[in-house]
């Protein structure tokens, strides 16, 4: 298993990108949350067997047609505690 929060930058603000982020995390079976960040990022905390992270990361470098993402980052983080869905806060 894998967490990682994952920051992401650009237009990604009020353009469901956090919808499209749920909706991708479910289709990959993820769990964890998306949320808007005062200063215009994303933020995901994303937890699941490696590879499934790994394509969320690399679907957050495109994003969805409504977006643009300048720049992608994340850290890792322990694997603490199991989260039981993926939500948008």
């Amino acid at each position: 298993m894998r967490k990682v929060q994952i920051f992401v930058s650009g237009r990604v603000q009020g353009v469901y990108f956090r919808v499209f982020t749920r909706n991708k995390a479910k289709q990959l079976g993820i769990n964890g949350y998306a949320k808007n960040l005062a200063d215009g990022r994303v933020e995901i905390v994303a937890h699941a067997p490696a590879a499934n992270v790994q394509q969320l990361i690399d679907w957050c470098h495109k994003g969805p047609i409504t977006a643009r993402v300048d720049h992608v980052e994340w850290i890792e983080l322990e694997v603490d505690e199991q989260m039981a869905t993926f939500e948008i806060r």
